[in-house]
């Protein structure tokens, strides 16, 4: 009977599995488009809010750098900037190589950036958007569509005579390449409704007063520490992916 709430908001979306901190999606109203009934859910509105808060940042960070003054210290928010993108170039340029990494920067940035303000935006009472394997599955296509663009633009083609040597492994070489996607966004999507379930089934468990500050410190781990790791690694894997294809230099 305790799973029961579970299974119906997993099924229905019309139920929350916990007040505090959901794991079904909830549809919130209903609207028709090209005849076909679509809803408005809580994995809409994570990402909305997921959005406004890096376009807030990036309006502050491009306002506070157009006002610095060269000739005096850069304050705290400052260095932070520059920081997270000395380390995104550093990482970018580093993986995909000096001649094509920095075209890839700012998209890698902004990957990173999304991938783990969405899986923190727990610490927000927010259903992660990345519990939505719908989410998930979309930055893995993206993904996808890079690797072959880029095979096509760099190896014409090569790209594809490329999956048939040797011609007895060319089903293997179909598959492989037709399974990317789907490992990245199954990845992404178990960790982080992993432990969505478990912060759940935690809140649900305890007394209400245990849970104002002893679920605090999992959620450290599973927000923020498990956070910042599936974002680096579904950022890497695609560096990785998308340069495998590039020329040699």
């Amino acid at each position: 009977m305790a799973f029961a709430p579970i299974v119906l908001a997993a099924n229905s979306g019309t139920k929350a599995a916990s007040k505090e901190l959901s794991i079904g999606i909830d549809g919130y109203f209903q609207y028709e488009l090209f005849g076909q009934k679509l809803y408005f859910t809580n994995t809409h509105i994570s990402i909305l809010i997921v959005m406004l808060i890096l376009v807030i940042f990036a309006v502050v960070a491009n306002q506070v750098i157009k006002r610095a003054d060269p000739n005096k210290a850069p304050g705290a928010f400052l260095n932070f900037v520059e920081l997270l993108v000395e380390s995104v170039d550093k990482l970018t340029i580093s993986t995909m190589g000096e001649k094509h990494g920095p075209k890839f920067c700012n998209y890698i940035g902004t990957l990173f950036a999304f991938i783990f303000l969405a899986n923190t935006s727990g610490l927000l009472g927010l259903r992660p958007p990345t519990a939505d394997y719908g989410v998930t599955l979309s930055l893995a296509l993206i993904t996808f569509v890079m690797i072959h663009y880029n095979g096509f633009k760099y190896q014409k083609i090569g790209h594809i005579t490329g999956l048939f040597k040797p011609l007895v492994l060319s089903p293997i070489n179909i598959i492989g390449e037709l399974a990317t996607p789907i490992s990245l966004s199954l990845r992404l999507f178990g960790n982080v409704m992993s432990g969505t379930l478990m912060m759940t089934l935690l809140y649900g468990l305890l007394y209400k007063p245990i849970t104002l500050f002893w679920p605090g410190f999992l959620h450290v781990y599973f927000d923020v520490f498990s956070g910042a790791i599936q974002s680096y690694v579904f950022c890497m894997l695609t560096m990785v992916f998308v340069s495998g294809n590039f020329e040699e230099e």
